[in-house]
């Protein structure tokens, strides 16, 4: 699984992966603050990342590493595969924080990047704070000094990989956020999980959108979701009950997706009625369920199917 183009600021579009890992019996566990990474949120631990992650990654045994509670002030970040480990977890339980100044982060091309591991999962209830506000503020201004950006969370040839629960975040959880834009998501496979490629945001007033996101070369094996942009977003009907979506979305694409639905409808556009999707494309895309025909369901989007598309496109 390959993540990149993501430029994740403050608001995300989450991408579940979750695949089959053989367990083992024994496993070495590694806590970040025994490493030196402290937990103020003012602290340098890049260091101790790194030197939990290398010694994770060394282990004979498979591995848990742990970052509890607590803010870690955390730079750029590449964490190298070859392990001698035959599993790492990491638990995610507070927020990895980036540098307020964005010009230290922002040249960087990744923020937390995986190259060449096998059977990482990365869980928790934690959240990544890219603290993008002001690279954005520096990009309106029109300035030709404002670094691109670095992506959050890099996978590049990679296999095995589960990432669950983290909150990057969701969109139009405030009025006033930036956008989502630019994410390439390839090569995955998703695994008896509810979700597969997802878009998904509040049902209330935003200034967010999501435009230019590609999702290419996806396997769905008996997955609830497999495609689905939601806009009605809202968990225990608390906050949201009666508005619709503020956030645009435009120009996403869906190229080569296959497999299995565990739910009658495997594609599923639920869109804003104040904000319709635009410019949804899918072009080689092949979902059953339970061996027939699955079904389609689009509410407020305009888009095309291109080549082979099942189930039959609603768009």
């Amino acid at each position: 699984m390959k993540l990149s183009g993501c430029k994740f600021h403050g608001i995300t579009v989450v991408v579940f992966v979750m695949l089959g890992i053989n367990s083992t019996s024994a496993m070495t566990k590694f806590n970040v603050l025994n490493f030196g990474a402290n937990p103020n949120g003012r602290t340098d631990s890049t260091d101790g990342f790194l030197k939990a992650w290398n010694a994770a990654c060394g282990s004979a045994d498979s591995s848990f590493l742990y970052v509890p509670k607590g803010r870690y002030l955390v730079g750029s970040l590449e964490f190298k595969g070859q392990c001698r480990s035959p599993r790492v977890i990491i638990r995610i339980d507070g927020t990895i924080v980036a540098p307020l100044d964005y010009g230290l982060l922002g040249k960087s091309a990744n923020w937390f990047s995986f190259e060449g591991v096998t059977g990482v999962s990365i869980t928790g209830a934690g959240a990544f704070d890219a603290k993008g506000p002001s690279l954005w503020a520096c990009k309106a201004s029109g300035s030709n000094s404002c670094p691109s950006g670095a992506t959050t969370l890099s996978f590049t040839n990679s296999n095995n990989i589960r990432i669950n629960g983290l909150t990057i975040g969701s969109l139009a959880k405030d009025l006033k956020e930036e956008g989502v834009q630019n994410v390439t998501v390839k090569k995955t496979t998703f695994s008896n999980t509810q979700n597969g490629l997802r878009i998904k945001s509040w049902a209330r007033p935003s200034t967010g959108f999501v435009e230019g996101v590609r999702f290419t070369d996806s396997v769905m094996r008996n997955v609830q979701n497999p495609i689905i942009i939601d806009q009605n977003y809202c968990p225990r009907n608390e906050n949201c009950p009666g508005q619709v979506s503020g956030v645009k979305i435009k120009d996403i694409m869906y190229t080569d997706i296959r497999g299995t639905s565990s739910t009658p409808v495997a594609i599923k556009f639920d869109c804003s009625t104040k904000n319709p999707c635009t410019g949804i494309k899918l072009q080689n895309v092949n979902l059953t369920y339970l061996n027939k025909a699955a079904e389609s369901f689009c509410s407020n989007v305009v888009g095309k199917a291109v080549d082979l598309v099942r189930p039959s496109s609603c768009l």
